[in-house]
């Protein structure tokens, strides 16, 4: 081991949390170094939010060609996979290098250290044979990776992840999508829009199952009707491959065995958390933990703060970027706002998008709260008519009747995750329902479907 090198912050993991951290301390005057083992700025814009985005963007685009022929004549669309793979290696991923975001930690003045980072103790991190001690101290941003499920067969097989899937150069002819989570769904409809034959199995009673259950419904029905087998509820016994070909052996919700074949199998049956061999254990943490505890200043220990995934808040962008900016200004000695966490939103980008903030009515009932619920079918509002095919959603709000604000939302449809801007300001704020019901909004608007929802909150 070589001599210590002194420093004022360790940042280890450099996902858009990790970089943003340790960019704006760098500029602050700290003498920080950045430490990933893989690609700087993290899942998200190399396998996860924008890549994806960019095939949903593609992908939705030949579902609107096709309702030409219902609202405004005739139109052709031949799907052509290789426009947004050349899209995903070219724009958004410079062919999944990271040499742009190294540069730009550098050009802030953090020193960049590739290799894979262990706690040696309260400040201490050792990266091979160098070994950091920094006066400060130690943030942890190592993020998630996906889950592989215990299924018979399933690890001996060349099965994608997220990962695999964003780098594809072609639609397969038929894929099995293995969990109906964010991930699975988004990209089983992607997939299915560009000729893919598609069966999701999910083993949950049915897909997005952390969302309501009436948004689950809504999405269910729409990859019915873009063809998608839907097997919720379902057990997958085996999972083999010969030939080229996946087999997957399943047990649907109804106890009849199916044999489901395909050319790609795409695993997306949950995250994680990248804490492993990690030295947690030198500073007091329990190294088989699944998530780390963190005040309201994301401090986690002795000299150490950790951002992200692996706070077990959310796995999300947004949050990972909102939790460092509370370390930063902790570890610069900067007044809050601390961490707080009932209003986080969401949005799952199927067709129609799912946007969610706060507590679910199962959540709020399970806390005890005196609940009521307001629920509006979009379809049937001004905007969703005049829609027309593809305008299918909801709006669902949440009240504690006795604060007399939402504590919760859910807005379904073609902008559902844009709508959900105004839900969040209302549960983030605490907005009283009766502030929310005096709004004049917009005529015709997706987003006045609000009003209708919370009229219903009196049915």
């Amino acid at each position: 081991m070589s001599d210590d090198q002194h420093v004022d912050l360790v940042v280890v993991g450099l996902g858009p949390g990790g970089e943003h951290l340790a960019t704006e301390a760098a500029r602050a005057g700290m003498r920080v170094v950045g430490v990933d083992e893989r690609l700087v700025g993290g899942e998200c814009p190399y396998y996860g939010c924008i890549p994806s985005k960019m095939m949903i963007r593609a992908a939705n685009s030949l579902a609107e060609a096709h309702r030409v022929g219902t609202l405004a004549g005739s139109a052709t669309a031949t799907p052509d996979f290789s426009l947004v793979a050349a899209r995903i290696r070219d724009e958004a991923t410079d062919d999944w290098d990271d040499a742009v975001a190294v540069k730009r930690l550098e050009d802030a003045g953090v020193t960049f250290v590739r290799g894979h980072a262990r706690l040696a103790g309260p400040g201490v991190v050792e990266v091979g044979e160098q070994r950091f001690v920094a006066g400060t101290g130690v943030v942890l941003n190592t993020g998630t990776a996906p889950a592989t499920p215990p299924v018979d067969g399933l690890a001996d097989t060349p099965f994608w992840t997220n990962r695999e899937a964003l780098r594809a150069t072609e639609a397969p002819a038929s894929l099995v999508v293995v969990g109906g989570g964010a991930i699975g769904a988004e990209l089983a409809q992607a997939f299915s829009r560009f000729g893919t034959r598609v069966s999701l199995v999910e083993v949950a009673p049915r897909i997005l199952a952390l969302e309501e259950p009436e948004a689950s419904d809504v999405v269910a029905r729409a990859f019915a009707d873009d063809g998608i087998q839907v097997l919720a509820g379902a057990s997958i016994r085996s999972v083999a491959h010969a030939d080229g070909r996946f087999s997957v052996a399943v047990t649907d919700a109804g106890g009849t065995d199916l044999d489901l074949d395909a050319d790609r199998l795409l695993v997306a049956a949950g995250r994680r958390p990248n804490l492993g061999d990690l030295g947690l254990e030198t500073v007091g943490l329990d190294p088989s933990t699944r998530s780390l505890d963190t005040d309201e200043r994301m401090r986690a220990g002795e000299k150490l703060w950790a951002v992200g995934d692996i706070t077990g808040q959310g796995a999300f962008t947004h949050m990972s970027m909102y939790q460092a900016g509370i370390a930063l200004r902790d570890l610069t000695g900067t007044d809050g706002p601390w961490a707080s966490y009932h209003a986080v939103p969401r949005v799952t980008y199927t067709d129609p998008e799912v946007g969610s903030v706060g507590m679910s009515e199962q959540q709020a009932r399970d806390a005890g709260l005196d609940v009521r619920t307001g629920t509006t079918d979009l379809a049937a509002s001004t905007r969703g008519w005049i829609h027309g095919p593809g305008g299918a959603g909801l709006v669902k709000v949440v009240e504690d009747r006795a604060a007399g604000h939402l504590v919760g939302a859910t807005s379904v449809g073609p902008t559902g995750g844009e709508v959900l801007s105004m839900l969040a300001t209302a549960v983030h704020a605490r907005v009283p329902t009766a502030v929310l019901r005096e709004q004049v909004l917009a005529y015709p608007t997706f987003h006045r479907a609000v009003s209708s929802a919370l009229a219903d909150l009196d049915g």
